[in-house]
């Protein structure tokens, strides 16, 4: 189950709301989005997907979205995930993933190999890919200025980060509204 939420600043506080991600299919769609709760002020987009993975995506203004996610693999199996996943965050020139699908080996198992009956159940990682791991990625300092440092982002638990974040924020009281 995910859950997604606007948290955008303003001169009385934080405002939240509920945001539908249905229609969202790029970074880019996201930022405008954000952009849209407030032109002016920071806006954070905070998704997670129960007990699997979470992530922040950080938008000042006109500036370029700030993106944190705390496990890169969980997040590259999930439709939502793969929006915070670009190539940059990954480290990988643009366009790397396409780049020799035939050296692929989807499956697990070399040409003509049978595949193994105890197959474990990292299954989801070899069609991911060996390049993405489990560890975070992206800005870790994103919410070091709002009162969440990186070492306490990097502590947080995925099952109720949302909820950490925003009660560090002081704005635990309007993300319940919307939750």
């Amino acid at each position: 189950m995910y859950f997604a939420a606007l948290l955008a600043r303003t001169e009385d506080g934080w405002e939240a709301s509920d945001t539908e991600l249905d229609d969202v299919e790029t970074l880019s769609d996201l930022t405008d989005l954000a952009r849209e709760a407030s032109e002016e002020d920071t806006v954070l987009v905070l998704i997670e997907q129960e007990d699997a993975w979470f992530g922040v995506v950080r938008v000042d203004g006109e500036e370029d979205p700030r993106i944190y996610v705390s496990d890169a693999a969980a997040a590259a199996r999930s439709s939502y995930g793969e929006i915070l996943l670009t190539d940059e965050l990954l480290g990988r020139d643009p366009g790397d993933d396409d780049a020799d699908l035939d050296s692929l080996d989807l499956d697990g198992t070399e040409d003509g190999e049978p595949d193994d009956a105890d197959d474990s159940d990292d299954e989801d990682e070899a069609v991911a890919g060996e390049a993405v791991s489990h560890s975070p990625v992206g800005d870790r300092e994103i919410l070091a200025d709002l009162g969440v440092s990186e070492k306490e982002l990097l502590a947080l638990d995925e099952g109720d980060a949302v909820s950490t974040i925003a009660d560090a924020l002081g704005a635990a009281e309007v993300l319940e509204t919307v939750r």
